[in-house]
């Protein structure tokens, strides 16, 4: 098993930190930190709502050159209530758009509204790129992003199977189960493996309080 290796911070380049910090607070994007080291550094970290990566804008946190970040995905249940929500917040936000079979841009989400296939961009006062991408549902081994209805879901999904689970289980607290199953799915594996993971968890928490 490789050890985990989570992206953390994402540097965006910017010309002026305090313009770049009063835009993404304007998105609703939560303030982490705001520190100098010295006259020639100063780091602010920001981090969009749901988001486990944050970005870093800021003098001398990265050496390209302001403006250049393009690509930058934020994932979204729904594409056009995040792109009317970015668009009170005062951004200009382009249509939504997916892409036809020669991946060229077309005008509207995917006919189907798939997962993946349905955009939406903007840029922020220096020019770096986002791109909102709307995602119901995660291809398998992905992991999920927990939302509240997606971990409202998962909670469910987790009674049901511990249900199944229950009547030939040795006594133990559902907590436990749960947690390990929620952490499984979340990580990408299926059901079937996640409810392994419960069991196993289980088992071993027993073990340990008999030694």
């Amino acid at each position: 098993m490789s050890m985990e290796t989570k992206l953390e911070v994402v540097a965006i380049p910017v010309s002026d930190v305090d313009r770049a910090k009063r835009f993404y607070e304007s998105l609703g994007w939560r303030l982490d930190a705001d520190f100098a080291v010295g006259p020639d550094f100063r780091v602010v970290q920001l981090t969009p709502p749901g988001s486990q990566c944050s970005i870093h804008v800021g003098k001398g946190v990265t050496k390209a050159a302001p403006g250049s970040a393009q690509g930058l995905f934020l994932v979204v249940t729904d594409i056009e209530a995040a792109r009317t929500e970015l668009i009170g917040h005062g951004v200009d936000v382009s249509q939504v758009f997916h892409f036809d079979g020669d991946h060229r841009p077309v005008p509207g989400p995917d006919p189907e509204r798939r997962s993946y296939f349905s955009y939406a961009s903007f840029r922020d006062p220096d020019g770096n790129a986002w791109v909102l991408q709307e995602l119901k549902t995660r291809l398998p081994g992905r992991g999920l992003a927990l939302s509240l209805a997606n971990l409202t879901e998962l909670l469910r999904e987790a009674e049901t199977r511990h249900g199944d689970y229950q009547p030939t289980a040795p006594k133990h607290h559902w907590s436990g189960w749960y947690a390990a199953y929620v952490l499984a799915r979340a990580e990408g594996r299926t059901s079937e493996e996640a409810a392994k993971d419960g069991a196993l968890h289980v088992q071993r928490t027993l073990d340990r309080a008999q030694r």
